[in-house]
């Protein structure tokens, strides 16, 4: 009798957890609907370049997403806190990837951004963008309330800007994800929000006037020339449409074309060779001309309801540092998918982000879901009331 007492009495202790299988399942979701776009859009580059393995770009994201989604569940069960002993060694390794890869990276487009060895390559800024949340989440957290003073706030900023400064040298669009990380992290974290409200003010007066913006930052040697170049283009792509305004009207007359309900999936004329790349950054077009803005509108839904499956666990998270992490990522996948579409609709500057899980890059997906078990992490360890 005592023995079974004492069972029932552990049982009693047993503490249940909560798991986010809804942002699982959404993660699932966007990566199998990405595998499928990847293969639509690329196909025809596909046959053309790889000796008519029309399914080339697809399987080779599929086999990294396969490797990835498993590492996702296994740090998933990971408890969060084991992860910011390792913070600041993460923060000094993206110092060192970064000096490594402006040194001796390999070249694509004229700009390094690529490590490896052989065959075997990555971005070294995915790395970053998860570290810089971690070692932030901790510096953070062990601030406490003084993190609400100027000078803290700036030593925080000061942290990140340096390898926001060294990610842009070859990766502008990165180096703008960074400093929106490191902006939606301290807006949460502190009490102070005008500045926000100024630095979102800035953002909106440098977009109106990025036109005689860029050309003073030219004329000084603060911008280059093809920097210039993607201003000019988005301010008027048709009569730069030679010097890169291409791009942006393919991918203009893609979404155009969709109309309501798209042409169907696999229907895409502008794939053929007209929209460059358009497995990649401008797969949102390809999307809106075979699946029309019904298809573009659950796309972003969809995005909408991760958004929200991270606020939860952010306010249910078991303390600070949990809930800045999650906050972290959240900014990192929103920023993304907005500068993504704002993008392929011209509506800013052309800057090469891809859309997050969806897009062709294997290791924007293999981070991706090295993050997302990270949140499910956090979420993992959010106790149940009975």
């Amino acid at each position: 009798m005592a023995y079974e007492e004492e069972v029932r009495r552990k049982k009693k202790k047993r503490v249940r957890r909560f798991y986010d299988y809804s942002l699982l399942f959404t993660i699932i979701f966007l990566t199998v609907f990405g595998l499928i776009m990847i293969y639509s859009a690329s196909s025809y580059k596909a046959q053309i370049l790889h000796d008519g393995d029309a399914a080339y770009f697809m399987k080779r994201q599929a086999m990294i997403a396969l490797a990835g989604f498993f590492i996702m569940l296994v740090i998933s069960k990971i408890d969060y806190h084991v992860f910011a002993r390792f913070a600041f060694l993460a923060y000094g390794l993206s110092y060192v990837l970064m000096i490594a890869v402006s040194l001796v990276g390999r070249k694509v487009n004229g700009k390094r951004r690529w490590l490896g060895v052989g065959t075997l390559s990555f971005q070294p800024t995915e790395f970053v963008k998860i570290a810089l949340i971690v070692s932030l989440a901790v510096v953070i957290t062990q601030m406490g309330k003084k993190i609400n003073n100027w000078r803290s706030m700036c030593f925080v900023a000061g942290l990140a800007l340096p390898l926001a400064l060294l990610v842009t040298l070859n990766n502008l669009s990165s180096g703008i994800i960074i400093c929106g990380i490191v902006f939606v992290m301290l807006f949460v974290a502190t009490k102070k929000k005008l500045v926000f409200a100024a630095c979102g003010g800035a953002a909106v007066f440098t977009l109106t006037f990025a036109g005689q913006i860029g050309a003073g930052l030219t004329a000084v040697g603060l911008l280059h020339d093809y920097q210039l170049n993607r201003i000019n283009v988005w301010l008027n792509p048709e009569q730069f449409s030679q010097e890169g305004g291409f791009q942006v009207l393919q991918g203009l007359y893609a979404i155009g074309s969709g109309g309501l309900m798209g042409k169907g999936l696999g229907e895409s004329i502008q794939k053929m060779g007209f929209v460059p790349e358009a497995q990649n950054d401008m797969i949102f077009s390809i999307i809106c001309e075979e699946l029309g803005l019904f298809g573009a509108v659950s796309v972003i839904l969809i995005f909408v309801f991760m958004i929200y499956r991270f606020m939860l666990i952010a306010n249910n998270a078991p303390d600070l540092f949990g809930a800045l992490m999650v906050v972290g990522v959240m900014g990192h996948i929103a920023i993304q998918v907005i500068l993504n579409i704002a993008v392929v609709t011209n509506t800013i500057p052309n800057t090469g982000i891809t859309l997050p899980f969806i897009s062709y890059g294997g290791t924007s997906v293999l981070f991706l879901m090295m993050e997302m078990g990270l949140v499910l992490s956090v979420s993992n360890q959010i106790k149940l009331e009975k």
